[in-house]
């Protein structure tokens, strides 16, 4: 885990933002998933980019990687 979250090659790179995109496709989606409630389309994208730019940081601090 800690190679997946220091690594700076570039599959590393790749592979984290494609995990933070599934993620955020999927809070994006969460009424779909639960059946509560609804959300426009339209904020989707925006709901997926701010869960990636929120988790991004967050993935650095855990892998205790300090510039």
């Amino acid at each position: 885990m800690k190679y997946f979250l220091t690594a700076n090659t570039a599959g590393m790179r790749l592979a984290r933002t494609i995990l933070q995109a599934v993620i955020g496709v999927l809070i994006a989606n969460i009424d779909l998933l639960i059946g509560y409630t609804t959300i426009d389309p339209a904020l989707r994208p925006v709901i997926v980019g701010v869960v990636m730019a929120i988790l991004s940081p967050i993935m650095k601090a855990l892998g205790g990687e300090s510039e």
